[in-house]
């Protein structure tokens, strides 16, 4: 079986985006909100998957190869919003709720999709708490800041008693807030499956990348173990990233994720799979984990898999670093 697992190592200078998407899954609506579930019914004949920090894009081919029509919920997970002070080297890290366009399409026609968000910390679904307080689900500090200024000082103490806000004011009065909890977000819609027939689907969306303009020093020689096992960084993408510190160029990293493992949940593996990641620039530097990974044009890099079951999701790292970078 296939896994994204090896690096991706090139001599050129790689790189690309942040947080991003995930795999169509079957669900059902239970009390509590989505759960996912599998299908034997159903098979994913191929997915072709494109990542870059501007826009991801997704098509899928299914199969109900049973003689029965299925009619089910189809969820597509976002990634995870986690608490972190640093939020995007883009600008702040906005709500997957953002005015931006999620698109999907079943056979080329337009579908609305219902979205379910959930705000969890340590596994206890903590939504409506906020939500009765007028916070965001958002738990980063810029979407907090300034729905905590209209909390009462005794209201913020209970949320940092039980864990849910890290909030500290500072020696000229500003008050800096975090969230503790976890953002879940998903994008569903029912869906037919007629007997023994195929549909297409499709999704595009501008992904919410996450990064940092603090990089560590790479000229050290050591490879954390975070990103050795996330992005798969080896000692070839740690050179290139050391000589470009060496020449002085100016380093924020882009942090692209993609959940792959709910492609499980349909029936058998995934027969065509096809990834290919846009490192945006020539300049940048790009690493992933993935098997036969190989470059097919100056700034993309492609994977391809048969029989294919996803057994982790997907994390890409992006260096920008040029001498134009601000």
């Amino acid at each position: 079986m296939n896994r994204l697992a090896a690096s991706v190592a090139l001599t050129t200078a790689l790189l690309a985006a942040g947080p991003a998407v995930a795999n169509d899954t079957v669900a059902s609506m239970k009390a509590g909100g989505l759960v996912f579930e599998r299908t034997d019914g159903i098979t994913m004949l191929s997915e072709d998957l494109f990542l870059s920090v501007d826009e991801v894009r997704v098509t899928y081919r299914f199969l109900n190869h049973t003689d029965e029509g299925i009619e089910t919920i189809v969820a597509f997970p976002m990634p995870d919003i986690e608490p972190d002070w640093m939020g995007s080297i883009r600008g702040p890290v906005p709500d997957p709720m953002r005015a931006l366009p999620f698109i999907t399409r079943v056979d080329g026609y337009s579908v609305d999709t219902q979205v379910e968000q959930k705000a969890m910390l340590n596994g206890v679904d903590v939504t409506r708490r906020l939500q009765r307080l007028g916070l965001p689900l958002n738990p980063h500090y810029d979407a907090l800041e300034d729905p905590v200024a209209e909390l009462s000082e005794s209201q913020i103490a209970e949320l940092v008693a039980d864990g849910l806000l890290d909030s500290n004011v500072h020696d000229d009065g500003v008050r800096t807030s975090i969230g503790l909890w976890t953002l879940k977000t998903t994008h569903y819609w029912t869906q037919y499956f007629a007997p023994g027939a195929e549909i297409e689907v499709r999704h595009l969306y501008v992904p919410v990348p996450g990064g940092t303009s603090v990089t560590r020093d790479w000229r050290s020689g050591d490879i954390p173990p975070d990103y050795r096992n996330a992005y798969c960084v080896d000692e070839a993408v740690r050179s290139a990233l050391a000589r470009k510190q060496a020449g002085q160029i100016q380093m924020a990293e882009t942090w692209l994720d993609y959940t792959l493992v709910t492609g499980a949940n349909w029936s058998g593996p995934i027969r065509d799979f096809r990834l290919v990641v846009d490192k945006g620039s020539e300049h940048n530097i790009v690493s992933f984990c993935g098997d036969g990974v190989r470059r097919i044009s100056p700034t993309r890099f492609e994977v391809r898999y048969t029989n294919y079951t996803p057994t982790r999701d997907l994390n890409v790292l992006i260096v920008q670093g040029d001498r134009d970078t601000d």
